[in-house]
């Protein structure tokens, strides 16, 4: 599969994606555990048919240490035994936070609560951040077709 946009050769796109970059160093520098960072990455992602991401937050939470069980059960996290409750309330704000169109109340409140009960308002504000990032990547990647399958563990800093 080719990409019908190469995001590097059109000008505006790496200004554009510098920013974004950077906006995700902010949430990799927060107190938000590592471990949370890549689960939400790989589940929006996931929900988000984004192979290119897919393929990248695997591969990342792998070489952070991520054991393939854990990665592997991302999609069935419900089902799981092998998360901890603040994991599992961060993966379901991930979901109802990448799914807003389909809630007529977006995130519920009921949601909200359970994450609030595991992660203080540093670590809420940095997992609203990251959950907006990645559906902010997937959507890049997806519309313009990036082609997955190929990268590198820690190409991308």
């Amino acid at each position: 599969m080719d990409a019908r946009l190469n995001l590097y050769d059109v000008s505006f796109m790496p200004k554009f994606m510098k920013y974004v970059q950077s906006a995700g160093r902010l949430v990799t520098q927060s107190g938000l555990p590592v471990t949370t960072q890549h689960l939400v990455e790989i589940r929006a992602s996931q929900i988000n048919g984004c192979g290119f991401c897919v393929d990248m937050h695997t591969k990342e939470a792998a070489h952070h240490g991520e054991t393939q069980l854990r990665i592997n059960m991302v999609a069935a996290w419900r089902e799981a035994t092998v998360f901890t409750e603040a994991e599992r309330a961060a993966l379901e704000l991930t979901e109802q936070g990448t799914r807003i169109a389909g809630a007529p109340e977006g995130v519920s409140d009921e949601a909200w609560a359970n994450a609030a009960k595991h992660y203080d308002d540093e670590q809420l504000g940095a997992l609203v951040a990251l959950i907006a990032l990645i559906n902010t990547w997937n959507r890049l990647n997806v519309i313009t077709r990036q082609p997955a399958g190929d990268y590198v563990a820690g190409s991308m800093g």
